[in-house]
């Protein structure tokens, strides 16, 4: 048996485990490696090779990979399961994910305790996850026949594991994983680390509550969330930007910046863009804009429904429809069905399909602030960043081959000047590849993924972009380049979207005439930046703790007298400020000068401008910035240059 590792081959005699077979290539790297791929499906370091004529690919998970963390975070849920069986025997376990896109915990896991679970309880948890990590149990893997599992399970009186199998499972056998020395059992694919010893570095951090696969009309439970890492440094430095990500919280600054609510006689999920909110929102839309003529797109509007038969067409019937609200009718029309968008793409497939097409009108660019509509389970919403209405920064590009590499590459300057103009310094790409998965369902054929898949490489590498590439998490309907930002205090955050599709074209008959007469299919790019406009807003809120720069600030300068007399003053170099189009409030309150300047402090304006007897005297102002204090008297002529330089430069301090 023949084993590559890296660009070294070694020849087996006999059987050996992924752990050894390592050790025989690299014993360092064996140090840090907690799982393995074998031929790119991921493994124990347990597991046994066996004698086979082709020369099997090895390749570590090491604890330092974005791979590794997620082996360490689901190995680290059961531990938490293994815990809470033995605290509180006849507990029922649901599912217990590692989370590797949500920034505020690592993993969860769902369970149903014979008692209800308090915050009082973690930390009990916690000290008996403690006590089983120091004993180095084995995660033990069994591949046994799925009667045997759902016996298992069964006998355990654990109907939702049962469930989950029969759903799950559809072959002969299914694999389950046991903490030796402990009660655990768990129908899991894995891979684990080899023993509870490796697991360091994790806290238990809330406890809400669940229901069984987010469907309110399914069984009641609660979800003990946690997190883990590699290292206790690790930990530590995480447990304090989460310190700092609560002051910044996006939910709690809306309502105290009167940014936007979510009201529940209107619908949990739905967003209310308050006045200053929409103001910003503006901002965001008019910067997008200008980018957008600047690099001739065309600007279209799109209906919020459509027939249910383009859903059919375009496979989200067949792909999406859990992710959709139920379809509807019209009155008078039972045989016509109707169901809101989940996405814009069709629509702007309609717009092309709606004149012929020649390859010199190659390439359309259609762009649209799109409205779009998911069924989202109601345990997973989560102020902006995950709602059921939401707009999208989308555009479809319907190109030629010969003109994929420039658009893609243009679509990839475009983010990367945009989230620069915010101050998102670090931008990270990924390619997200169809991989070898075989849940999940892709349309279209292997050589059109394959071409996909290298047109988004060589995009990215022509650029000189580093990226990772993802396997197994491209859209169903074509791999994708996705773009992910740093915020102030480190978070990653998932943001927009580059994919490249040959299917929907296909689906959907779309042509134009090529230079030899004959009818082409063109390829379609879908490209989002934001993602949506709610979720970016709320990671903008965060990344700047409500204080949003002069351009951005819903409120730009507040105009501030110190006694009434002066108001009429006020108003009046308020008015001229409004004039030349900044957002501008005078306070005429009777309240102390102090007070009035708190007020604005607490609003995160950038500019005071307060007026006493002198400024009014001498037809000046005195400038007061939101950070630095006061910056000393001058005209308003003065301080409307400073102000133009700020807006038009899109400068993100007043300095």
């Amino acid at each position: 048996m023949q084993i590559k590792f890296g660009e070294n081959i070694k020849d087996f005699s006999e059987s050996v485990s992924v752990l050894d077979a390592i050790k025989a290539f690299d014993r360092d790297v064996l140090k840090k490696t907690i799982a393995a791929k074998v031929n790119g499906e991921e493994v124990d370091l347990s597991k046994q090779l066996s004698g086979t004529d082709e020369v099997l690919s090895l390749e570590p998970i090491q604890t330092d990979t974005r791979d590794g963390l997620e082996v360490l975070r689901h190995s680290t849920a059961h531990l938490l399961a293994a815990a809470v069986l033995d605290l509180f025997p006849g507990t029922q376990l649901g599912v217990g994910p590692a989370l590797m896109e949500d920034p505020r915990y690592g993993f969860y896991y769902d369970v149903i305790a014979p008692r209800q679970l308090t915050e009082a309880d973690l930390p009990i948890i916690e000290k008996k996850m403690r006590e089983m990590a120091k004993k180095n149990l084995v995660y033990r893997r069994e591949e046994i026949a799925k009667s045997d599992v759902l016996q298992i399970f069964k006998e355990r009186q654990e109907p939702l594991k049962c469930e989950l199998i029969d759903e799950k499972v559809n072959s002969e056998t299914a694999s389950v994983y046991h903490i030796d020395g402990s009660p655990f059992i768990d129908f899991c694919l894995g891979p684990h680390v080899g023993h509870t010893g490796k697991l360091k570095a994790f806290k238990l951090l809330a406890l809400s509550g669940a229901y069984w696969k987010g469907d309110a009309e399914n069984q009641q439970m609660q979800r003990i969330y946690g997190t883990a890492f590699a290292t206790q440094e690790e930990l530590d430095a995480w447990l304090k930007q989460r310190e700092e990500a609560e002051k910044r919280d996006h939910r709690r600054l809306g309502k105290e910046l009167d940014l936007f609510s979510i009201q529940d006689d209107y619908g949990q999920g739905l967003i209310l863009w308050h006045p200053k909110g929409a103001r910003i929102r503006m901002e965001m839309e008019n910067l997008l804009k200008e980018e957008l003529q600047r690099r001739n797109y065309s600007f279209v509007f799109t209906p919020h429904i459509a027939k249910r038969d383009l859903w059919k067409i375009s496979g989200h019937e067949e792909n999406y429809a859990d992710s959709m609200f139920a379809p509807t009718h019209i009155e008078g029309d039972d045989d016509t069905e109707f169901r809101l968008k989940p996405m814009n793409c069709p629509f702007h497939i309609g717009i092309y399909k709606s004149n012929q097409r020649s390859y010199r009108d190659l390439p359309q660019r259609y762009s649209e602030m799109g409205t779009v509509y998911r069924a989202e389970l109601s345990g997973t919403l989560h102020g902006l960043m995950r709602v059921r209405g939401f707009t999208v920064d989308d555009a479809h590009l319907f190109v030629r081959p010969d003109q994929v590499r420039e658009e893609v590459a243009d679509c990839l300057d475009f983010a990367i000047k945009v989230f620069e103009t915010y101050g998102f310094e670090k931008v990270k790409f990924e390619l997200s590849v169809r991989g070898d998965a075989d849940n999940k369902i892709y349309l279209g054929a292997d050589e059109e993924w394959e071409s996909a898949e290298n047109a988004l490489a060589n995009a990215l590498q022509e650029r000189g972009i580093s990226y990772e590439r993802i396997e197994g998490e491209a859209a169903f309907y074509g791999p994708k380049i996705d773009i992910k930002i740093e915020d102030a205090i480190g978070r990653i955050w998932q943001l927009g979207t580059i994919q490249l599709d040959w299917n929907l074209p296909e689906r959907f008959q779309l042509e134009y005439t090529g230079e030899d007469g004959q009818k082409h299919r063109p390829i379609m790019i879908h490209r989002a930046l934001f993602g949506s406009i709610e979720r970016f807003f709320g990671v903008l809120v965060e990344h700047y703790a409500g204080a949003f720069p002069f351009w951005l600030a819903p409120v730009q300068v507040v105009v501030l007298p110190i006694t009434d007399r002066i108001n009429e003053y006020a108003e009046k170099i308020g008015t001229e400020l409004k004039n030349c189009g900044y957002r501008v409030e005078v306070n005429l309150k009777s309240d102390k000068i102090g007070a009035k300047i708190r007020d604005a402090q607490m609003q995160k304006v950038p500019f005071m401008l307060v007026l006493g007897d002198k400024e009014l005297e001498e037809n000046k102002i005195a400038v007061r910035e939101k950070v630095k204090g006061d910056i000393g008297q001058m005209t308003l002529e003065e301080f409307k240059e400073m102000a133009r330089r700020l807006k038009e430069t899109r400068a993100l301090t007043n300095g």
